[in-house]
């Protein structure tokens, strides 16, 4: 990273202050805690997953923290990582217009942080939000405090952080990727071209193999209330932040609850043919010590529900089924409905909350 602007060097680091007169405060994990608040909730994944998520979660809690990958190597992203050495900006950007409000501030400003601009030239693809983050970078030389700023500028309603501070690369392995060679297996590197490949993923690991957490990520994950893990692309999105051992020891390790929330849909590559069961499969031969407390999938996706249940039940996990996609018919999460299966989560699968 770059030297600090000194000038905004002396912003205040961390997320929008929230102050509550008059409550009594408890300390959990070392940290003052204040009763009568909101629940903690912090949601791991990357894309649109990851956005439809913090969509849904931040209209039951303020206290909210997004945990995105940085495997990204595609469009806008990869061009602003190749060129700049930079974490890829674009899922990191997804996050912070999901946690925008639905005022005419925060739809605005949802809306140019992703606006993309078209050209002949260099600029042609690159989203306002890529740039405005990567120039935040480089003026502060911080990730979590350019990030914290931007969230600041938006309105979010929570806070984004990215897995690692170093740029990551996806390799996976994939049986019958040359369709020439339908039983040999070959490594495919790149994210963009895991998420699509053709073929059956075996496996998938990241470069460097022991990438370091970002502390405060690290932080978030032992001090919630809840984790959420999921909706997203399964090996590019939602199983690298296993890959990741600081962040993998805090998932062991949290008093949190747990909820892995399931896709609408296989999809097209990665996980064509896939089971709703079968994506549990992959996610525990990835982190064989990993528990869950509940598996949130929609109820028309589950064609077998027997199966799927014992395939919870070896996390340890209930399975909550619940209509969660919009009516339209397309794979995508409604986020009015997944809110609302989210939240009778929270108060019936753990103590109903001081926030109720």
């Amino acid at each position: 990273m770059t030297a600090r602007s000194p000038r905004l060097g002396r912003l205040r680091r961390g997320a929008p202050e929230r102050r509550e007169e008059g409550r009594p405060v408890e300390v959990r994990g070392g940290r003052p805690r204040r009763r009568g608040t909101q629940p903690k909730v912090v949601a791991l994944g990357g894309g649109m997953g990851l956005s439809a998520s913090l969509t849904a979660l931040r209209r039951i809690t303020g206290d909210l923290t997004g945990v995105v990958t940085v495997a990204d190597d595609g469009g806008s992203s990869g061009r602003l990582r190749d060129e700049l050495g930079v974490l890829p900006p674009g899922d990191l950007r997804k996050a912070l217009a999901a946690l925008c409000g639905d005022d005419d501030w925060g739809q605005t400003w949802a809306r140019v942080i992703q606006h993309r601009f078209q050209s002949q030239g260099e600029i042609n693809g690159h989203a306002v939000g890529n740039l405005l983050i990567v120039a935040l970078w480089e003026q502060l030389g911080d990730h979590v405090q350019a990030l914290d700023l931007v969230g600041r500028l938006l309105g979010a309603q929570g806070r984004v952080l990215p897995m690692s501070a170093v740029p990551l690369e996806l390799q996976a392995l994939v049986k019958g990727h040359d369709p020439a060679r339908p039983d040999d297996v070959d490594t495919v590197r790149g994210q963009a071209t895991v998420a699509l490949t053709p073929g059956e993923v075996q496996s998938v690991h990241l470069v460097p193999h022991d990438p370091p957490a970002v502390p405060e990520a690290v932080e978030a994950v032992l001090d919630a209330d809840w984790v959420v893990l999921g909706p997203g692309s399964w090996f590019s999105s939602v199983i690298p932040h296993l890959l990741v051992p600081g962040l993998l020891d805090a998932l062991t390790k949290t008093k949190a609850r747990r909820v892995l929330s399931l896709n609408l849909a296989p999809q097209p590559g990665e996980t064509e043919g896939f089971s709703p069961q079968r994506h549990l499969e992959v996610l525990g031969r990835h982190a064989p010590k990993l528990a869950l407390d509940v598996v949130l999938a929609d109820e028309a996706a589950v064609p077998d529900r027997d199966s799927l249940t014992d395939a919870a039940k070896r996390f340890g996990a209930a399975v909550e089924l619940a209509p969660v996609a919009r009516p339209d018919g397309t794979p995508r999460h409604d986020p009015e409905l997944l809110a609302a299966a989210y939240d009778r989560i929270f108060r019936m699968h753990g103590r109903i909350g001081p926030w109720r």
